[in-house]
């Protein structure tokens, strides 16, 4: 009597180990917790405000600096704006600016890495002297400095500031996982069989490194916002007449113990915005990482 056993197809195997990490993910109640939280944040910004009757750049001269009410729900400012307008529209412009930077920054990263990781000799020499010579640039002055050539400009040029210096640490993990997959026996089969180097690090490399890729493009999300938030703050960011939480953040300051729903509500939204990407982003590590110590529990 013989017994056949039958292995998986690659993609069973696929799917058992997605299955797998997905598993994790959910038993983890602070990334789930920070998931719905962040789900309900992006439904807020985007959705809330066509139930006020208010725009964020609109003025109520019968309610100057008033708290929250039935008819202006955060309140007004001192020019009669509806906050809980202001609010929901900064909340926008943080939330396109940190996925706009996470997504063309991990993607930089992905490239640049890779490529290096995988050429090596002069190739990977050279980008990583230019990697080395953005991490030692102070990223905060050179965004000041240059602010004065985007002010009252479109703010995708804060984007594309922010993505320049928001890529190199990325970029260095990714090439040292892609000089330990050249190695591999697939990559050498691929490239023996005379495979193209694109599509040796499109199809082999990346997909096996998707997973620091989906983390660092996650955790980039809050970086982002923080950094967006920082220079709007200091002034070198998004600027009037449009908003975004750092320049809420700024106008409110002054009145914070006075007059606190003109800071409160943008602040809160910031802690809870940037807390839930990095509880996403601590369970997607936990999730992918067979060896995470919480990953062993599930």
């Amino acid at each position: 009597m013989t017994a056949s056993v039958s292995a998986g197809s690659p993609q069973d195997l696929r799917l058992s180990r997605s299955a797998l990490i997905r598993r994790r993910f959910l038993r983890n109640k602070l990334a789930l917790f920070g998931l719905v939280v962040l789900v309900i944040i992006f439904i807020g910004a985007f959705v809330a405000p066509y139930f006020s009757q208010w725009n964020y750049s609109e003025n109520d001269f019968d309610n100057l600096l008033t708290p929250p009410s039935s008819e202006h729900w955060f309140g007004t400012t001192q020019t009669g704006i509806d906050v809980f307008a202001q609010t929901m529209r900064g909340l926008q412009k943080s939330l396109i600016i940190g996925l706009l930077v996470a997504v063309f920054s991990t993607s930089l990263s992905a490239f640049i890495g890779s490529v290096a990781g995988y050429l090596g000799g002069r190739v990977d020499r050279s980008l990583m002297w230019f990697v080395d010579l953005l991490l030692v640039l102070p990223s905060l002055l050179v965004l000041s400095i240059l602010s004065r050539y985007y002010q009252g400009k479109s703010w995708l040029l804060l984007v594309v500031g922010l993505t320049i210096f928001d890529w190199m640490i990325t970029s260095r993990v990714i090439r040292g996982m892609a000089l330990s997959l050249r190695e591999r026996d697939f990559v050498r089969a691929a490239r023996y069989l005379g495979v193209p180097t694109h599509k040796i690090i499109t199809r082999h490399l990346l997909p096996n490194m998707a997973s620091i890729i989906v983390i660092a493009a996650t955790l980039n999300v809050g970086g982002a916002i923080l950094a967006e938030t920082g220079l709007s703050y200091l002034g070198f960011g998004v600027q009037a007449p449009d908003v975004s939480l750092g320049t809420l953040i700024a106008e409110g300051t002054a009145a914070a113990l006075t007059f606190p729903w003109l800071f409160a509500f943008a602040g809160i939204s910031l802690i809870l915005t940037v807390l839930s990407v990095s509880f996403i982003g601590d369970g997607l590590r936990d999730a992918f990482d067979p060896g995470s110590t919480k990953s062993k529990n599930v």
